[in-house]
Formats: C-alpha cells, structure tokens, sequence
C-alpha cells in the first residue's frame, strides 16, 4: 500500500492516466491525496471527474479555486467564461451528482502514515496555510466553510466569494467578507505578510516578491508548532519547489505545457508525467 498526493490536475485526464500507470497505481490499496483544482482549463474536465468520482473511496480531495468556480457557474451565480472548459461537464447527465460530491469535499485533510514503524502527520490544502494561523483556526474556519457550503448559505456564499478584498481579517465589515477572506486563504493564497496580510495579485516565482511580502511558506508559520509536512498546490511558477523539507509543493504547472506529479509519502520520491495535448 502506498499513498500518493497529486497536485493541481485541471482537467489533464490523459496525463493523470499516464502518471497513475507510472506509478503502478492499484485502487484496491494505494490511497491519493489530491490538492485541489480538479478541473478545468485542461481538456477533459468530465472525464477527470467522472473517474474520481469514481475511485473516490481511495482519493482525499481537497477544494480548489477553480472547483469552487465550477459550483458557482453550476448553481447558476456566475456566468461560464471564455476560458472555462467545464462545458461538457454542465451538460452532463450526471452533473447534480457531482455537483453534490464536489460540495462536501474538504477545504483541508490530515492524513496519519506509518513510515519505517513511526507516524507521521501530513496536512493538506489547496493553497497553502496563512502563517498566524494555529491548527485549531485552521480546523475551525475550513469546517465552517464546509458546513456553509453544504447548507443554506451556499449561494450567497458563492455569489460572494469572488475578489481580492478584504486581505486581513481587520478589513473584513461583515461575515461574508470574513468567509471570502478564509477562502481566500484556502484556495488563492501566494504572497502574505507575516500577520496572514495578503497580495493576491502577484503570482510570479517566489523571488519575486512583492514589498513587505514573502511566500506564505517562508514565514515562522504557527501550524508547524505541530509536526505536520505540509502539502499545497495551486502554484504552478513554484515549479513543485519550496526550499522546504516538511512543505512540499505539488502544483508542477501541467495544464500550462509542463508536468503533472505524485509525490509518494512513504520515501519522498517524485514521478512526473510531461504534458501531452
């Protein structure tokens, strides 16, 4: 049994069929974690969904910006853009199933693995994890989000979860600036300043950072007062670095010409698949 945590596949069905042939993935007993941004951009969004729906006891997704996008132009909120490619998948027969799984999936996963007789914890979003935030914020705030989504409040939580504003909780005037905040931090999150203080506007390498700013991921992050390795996408100019041994970045830019990548827990090793249409 192995497990394996997948970065950002957005609709590159082909290539994650290549890369679970690589990994000589059995569904039986390997596990995958997969960060987030499932679909769209890529080519094939229905068909990635429908297979993961369909091995979906052995995958632990968490959501992403673009799966949020999808339920929000599927609820029928937001209007599909020109560089949507989920089109397929809204006229599909099936698409109030996946919508409903889509909807309960987690804004974070921890996952326990034994390695060489000793656990060890792994903790997994799309974006990242803001630096002020403790495991117990963490944990509070992504089941709030979850439990909004699923109940009453989903679309006046997806018709407001879109923009860059408010970037620190001290901004937020009311509880669904608070909600679009935490979203943000879940799913769209890059440069921060050490107080959780966002820029969601850059989107270069980590070098290249903003005044005042730095990846969220070089700061004195508060979560890792617990022994956790961290696993995030949804940065694909990282190109699946982080200068970090316990953060591993998996986004490896496969819907934009590049690789789409597993990384396996239980000894570290990298297998990647190049892009192929």
């Amino acid at each position: 049994m192995a497990t394996y945590a997948i970065g950002d596949i957005q609709g590159c069905y082909d290539e994650l069929k290549i890369l679970l042939d690589i990994i000589k993935f059995q569904s039986e007993q390997d596990k995958l974690l997969i960060c987030g941004d499932i679909i769209n951009r890529g080519p094939k969004s229905l068909e990635t969904l429908e297979f993961l729906y369909s091995i979906k006891k052995n995958c632990h997704i968490t959501l992403g910006n673009h799966d949020l996008h999808f339920l929000a132009v599927a609820e029928g909120v937001k209007e599909i853009s020109d560089s949507d490619t989920f089109q397929a998948l809204l006229e599909d027969k099936n698409l109030d199933i996946y919508v409903s799984w889509i909807r309960e999936l987690p804004f974070h996963h921890i996952s326990n693995i034994k390695i060489e007789g000793k656990m060890k914890s792994y903790i997994m979003t799309h974006a990242g994890i803001p630096p002020h935030w403790t495991r117990e914020e963490l944990e509070r705030y992504s089941l709030e989000l979850t439990e909004t989504l699923k109940g009453p409040g989903s679309i006046g939580l997806l018709e407001n979860m879109y923009g860059n504003e408010p970037n620190h909780s001290t901004k937020c005037d009311s509880e669904i600036e608070r909600l679009r905040l935490n979203i943000n931090y879940f799913t769209r999150m890059r440069f921060c300043q050490n107080d959780g203080t966002l820029d969601l506007v850059s989107k270069g390498k980590a070098n290249e950072t903003p005044p005042q700013m730095k990846p969220w991921f070089d700061w004195n992050l508060k979560i890792l007062e617990h022994p956790f390795h961290i696993l995030f996408g949804h940065w694909a100019a990282l190109e699946g670095k982080t200068g970090k041994s316990n953060i591993s970045a998996l986004d490896t830019g496969c819907v934009w010409g590049k690789k789409l990548t597993a990384l396996r827990l239980e000894d570290n090793r990298i297998f990647s698949c190049n892009k192929i249409n």
